[in-house]
């Protein structure tokens, strides 16, 4: 069964950069799209980015486009999210999540209930 580990959260200053990975075990990364989704005390929970199995095709929401790189390493079991420019509304805890799809062509982000593997997340605070 997929399982998935975030890391790489902290706290940063605006203007900051800080690259977050997650990590897959239990089950061929390559098999799987992955989305990356955040939240903030008080706000809706947010997809902000997504790739498909293959690395080919990449998805960002408006908020981040620009500003923030999806990738993946299939060999390592892991997917990155490089955010750069970092600003308070970046703030929350970051998840990562899978959807079953090796030969699916595009992604999105939302619905997020199209994803069925959560990990527990890792939190991004900008402050100064």
């Amino acid at each position: 069964q997929l399982q998935l580990v975030e890391s790489g959260g902290g706290l940063v200053q605006p203007g900051g950069s800080l690259r977050l990975s997650c990590t897959a075990s239990g089950s061929p990364l390559d098999d799987y799209v992955i989305g990356w989704f955040r939240q903030a005390p008080g706000k809706e929970n947010e997809g902000v980015s997504c790739i498909i199995s293959s690395g080919r095709y990449k998805h960002y929401t408006d908020p981040v486009k620009g500003r923030f790189t999806i990738s993946r390493d299939n060999a390592k079991s892991t997917v990155y999210l490089q955010i750069n420019s970092l600003n308070a509304d970046d703030t929350g805890l970051y998840r990562c999540a899978a959807r079953w799809g090796p030969n699916i062509p595009l992604c999105t982000v939302v619905p997020k209930g199209q994803y069925n593997v959560f990990g527990w997340g890792t939190q991004v605070t900008v402050s100064s």
